[in-house]
């Protein structure tokens, strides 16, 4: 319980309201989307990392059901995920929270016993064809998605993996309500197979503690009575994953023995982001830095090699990464590979002013003054209006 304690309160101590004036802390905006598809105004919630408006970068994107619900905690959770020191365990991303307005229309794909369900269809051809292309169109997006769903969204969840798998990279589905309409969509995952579109996916499920204190997960699964359907039908779920999805699709499911159907998304999200972005956590340690024989830029071209896989883009070093990395080698009078570490972002950048400013600088720290103006030269070309040209004379001069 220590760990999901802690994360109430990391969620507590970001959550923000809109704000009201300059002096408050805004956390994103509230966007209403027009659906043709759905004929009804769309509120949607959307989160961007803090960035440059002049630099390049891009940033996944989270697609979360019952947006009203979970938007904060699932927002507070990824800045921080995204900016432990030295050691992130998954992307700054951008979160697209989807607010309801008919929940059990949209998050149930057949018609069950209440008289206005079965419109899932319908509702995720509003974000395949409406929601997604205006995100991608109006924020900097990178082509890897991941969809969030809880109860009956965790039932859209599987879904969605089942008729569009091509349609999100990653699937997290949080106590999915798989009893729905006499499980027939259970039913229907069971006849199917898992083949060469899925190999790329990935799929959390999360499981919470919905039986009686006298239960098991072995001696629920022979019980009959309706008050265990939910948690019967999802171990259900699970067991056949764990079988027909091998070697098809990242699979993982979880037990949270310690949480039940209203207190599980949390953690799930947490566990879920960590399992998702095992490719992405990363660091060096000191050795790094000070040992000669170690070839860190290889191991960095490892690391970047290994995100291009994971997000199935080609990903190159970030340039203000790869000049932090330099300026520490330099501090460490380790000259060689900070030379190689300014000259990789030149390499990977060549438009890009700052990066021979950078390679500039490193020279004129090593005395090599001929080097030095050498670069800053090529950078003011790159960028007339550089504070470099007064530099460059003054060194000169000398």
């Amino acid at each position: 319980m220590k760990k999901i304690n802690l994360i109430y309160l990391l969620c507590l101590c970001l959550y923000n309201l809109n704000a009201q004036n300059s002096n408050d802390i805004v956390i994103g905006k509230i966007e209403e989307i027009y659906s043709k598809i759905l004929n009804e105004q769309r509120r949607v919630l959307v989160y961007v990392p803090e960035h440059n408006p002049y630099d390049k970068n891009t940033y996944p994107v989270v697609y979360l059901l019952d947006g009203d619900a979970h938007f904060y905690s699932v927002v507070s959770m990824i800045q921080q995920l995204s900016s432990v020191n030295g050691n992130t365990i998954c992307p700054k991303m951008i979160v697209v929270g989807i607010s309801n307005t008919d929940r059990t229309r949209d998050l149930t794909p057949t018609k069950g016993k209440y008289e206005n369900s079965g419109g899932g269809d319908h509702f995720i051809s509003f974000v395949e064809k409406e929601l997604i292309p205006h995100i991608e169109s109006n924020y900097p997006t990178k082509p890897y998605r991941t969809f969030i769903g809880h109860s009956l969204g965790g039932l859209t969840v599987i879904n969605t993996l089942l008729h569009k798998p091509n349609l999100f990279n990653a699937y997290v589905a949080i106590d999915p309500s798989m009893w729905w309409n006499n499980k027939n969509l259970l039913n229907k995952l069971k006849t199917s197979t898992f083949n060469d579109t899925h190999a790329k996916k990935t799929l959390f499920l999360g499981i919470a503690n919905t039986m009686h204190k006298d239960m098991d997960t072995i001696s629920v699964q022979k019980d009959t009575t309706s008050k265990t359907r939910h948690i019967r039908a999802i171990l259900e779920l699970n067991s056949y994953l764990n079988k027909a999805s091998q070697n098809k699709i990242s699979f993982k499911s979880k037990y949270y023995e310690n949480d039940d159907h209203g207190s599980v998304p949390l953690i799930a999200e947490y566990d879920a982001l960590h399992y998702i972005f095992n490719f992405y956590r990363f660091k060096l340690n000191d050795e790094d830095y000070t040992n000669p024989e170690i070839d860190i830029l290889a191991k960095v071209e490892n690391y970047y090699n290994g995100l291009s896989k994971g997000f199935g883009i080609e990903m190159k070093p970030e340039e203000q990464y790869v000049n932090n990395l330099g300026l520490k080698l330099l501090s460490k009078k380790q000259f060689k590979k900070a030379e190689q570490t300014f000259e990789l972002n030149i390499k990977n950048y060549p438009e890009n002013s700052t990066v021979y400013e950078s390679l500039g600088d490193f020279y004129l720290a090593i005395e090599n003054r001929k080097k030095a103006i050498k670069n800053y030269k090529k950078s003011v070309s790159l960028n007339n209006d550089s504070f470099l040209k007064n530099k460059i004379i003054k060194l000169e001069k000398k």
